[in-house]
């Protein structure tokens, strides 16, 4: 154990030494870091420059894409620092950064998929009221709304981490996370060791219940429509499924490896599973929205190839 005063960084300890493989590594994380950025790079733009995607649900895609970039943004950097360094430290602040970040933008990402749930039950369930409750004005401050919302809910979370002193320094992941480095500190009060469960209920069970009670009301109107009414309800909420189903895995895996000792995995299968969502979400976001939706594909297409 390290005296309080004394830590002023914390060692990522799951990294290990990976000798020559660091430079295998590192490309590899290198292209799937840019090709995130790329994808959603190019559909924030389509659906700026294409006009007839000026509507409530893609001005909320457009709010998911540019919240991919921002939450990969906030792991892949670290993961390329590290993979030339022998100590693997990250000192205090940076370390303060990246939680702050890694949950703001999870938060971001749930209530974003709360407003497009909400948007899909208008649109289906009261398709001749839509445009006056979904204006683009009013989809505005939804999003607006989602980032104060999001910002306030980590910001009580994370006043109880900012005031510890800690008496470790050694993280067995390969990023902060909160409960790990709530572990380390000296003295821990309850209110504090529970401070994680705070915003797992306020970015994920709140959310989640939203978009369960938006989806039921979906499914019932789908019981009562026609077939053709049917598939398109399918072909605009599947995207959204799919998504909501991995960040829940994702999720999972995150809070069950936080709070709980699965030390009986092999370290690769931990680190995989701790930075799943991470891994798989900003991809299948600009995939299953770029290429499933018909407008945006097809808008995609003449952005990228009829550029006359």
């Amino acid at each position: 154990m390290e005296n309080s005063t004394e830590v002023v960084s914390f060692v990522l300890s799951a990294y290990g030494n990976i000798g020559n493989l660091k430079y295998l590594y590192f490309i590899i994380i290198l292209l799937w870091y840019s090709s995130i950025c790329a994808t959603n790079t190019i559909l924030i733009v389509v659906i700026y420059k294409d006009r007839g995607l000026h509507e409530p649900m893609y001005l909320l895609l457009g709010n998911l894409f540019l919240n991919e970039i921002y939450i990969s943004t906030s792991l892949y950097p670290l993961l390329l620092s590290q993979m030339f360094s022998d100590t693997h430290e990250v000192t205090l602040p940076w370390c303060f950064l990246q939680m702050f970040c890694f949950y703001i933008f999870g938060c971001v990402q749930l209530c974003n998929l709360t407003a497009m749930a909400y948007d899909r039950y208008v649109c289906i369930c009261y398709p001749l009221h839509y445009n006056v409750f979904m204006s683009n004005r009013r989809v505005v401050k939804i999003i607006l709304l989602v980032w104060i919302y999001s910002f306030t809910s980590y910001m009580f979370s994370f006043s109880f981490v900012i005031p510890l002193t800690f008496c470790g320094n050694v993280i067995d992941k390969v990023f902060c996370d909160q409960q790990s480095v709530i572990k380390l500190a000296c003295s821990v009060s309850a209110l504090t060791s529970m401070s994680d469960l705070f915003i797992g209920f306020m970015s994920l069970i709140i959310p989640l219940s939203l978009i369960s009670v938006s989806y039921i009301k979906i499914l019932w109107v789908c019981l009562i429509v026609s077939k053709g009414s049917k598939q398109k309800v399918l072909t605009t909420c599947t995207p959204q499924i799919v998504s909501l189903s991995n960040i829940f895995v994702g999720v999972a895996f995150h809070f069950v490896g936080s709070r709980l000792d699965i030390y009986y995995l092999p370290d690769k299968v931990r680190i995989i599973l701790s930075i799943y969502v991470h891994i798989l979400q900003p991809m299948i976001t600009p995939f299953m929205y770029g290429l499933y939706l018909p407008k945006i594909r097809q808008s995609c297409k003449r952005f990228l190839f009829d550029r006359k």
